[in-house]
């Protein structure tokens, strides 16, 4: 057997509210939409990976999802332009990581990350 994939699964009475922040913020594609259900990706390879954490590192509180992106920075100024408050740092972390955090319309602890390369 193999795992082909991992999807993070959100309880949310209006799936539709997840537009603004999963596609028009971070730029996901809207995979499928149902009404009930909506699925946001991209249709590049992602891997496929599940942490089980204590804590969020740094002292910061475990975050719900964890997404990383090729431009932070970018990321960032979506996130202002939008209005949206950050919770935790920008930071670089001792780990390798460049993030921040955020809650999206569910109140999802959203770190968003790049790696240092």
């Amino acid at each position: 057997m193999k795992v082909l994939r991992i999807v993070t699964n959100v309880g949310a009475t209006t799936p539709a509210a997840a537009k603004r922040f999963y596609r028009d913020v971070l730029g996901l594609d809207v995979l499928m939409d149902m009404g009930w259900i909506e699925t946001y990706g991209s249709s590049e390879t992602m891997t496929v990976q599940i942490s089980f954490m204590s804590q969020g590192g740094s002292g910061a509180p475990v975050p719900d999802i964890s997404i990383e992106v090729d431009d932070l920075d970018a990321a960032l100024t979506r996130v202002k332009k939008a209005r949206i408050p950050i919770e935790y740092g920008p930071a670089d972390e001792p780990w390798g990581v460049r993030r921040f955090f955020v809650r999206d319309p569910f109140g999802k602890l959203v770190n968003l990350l790049t790696h240092h390369r």
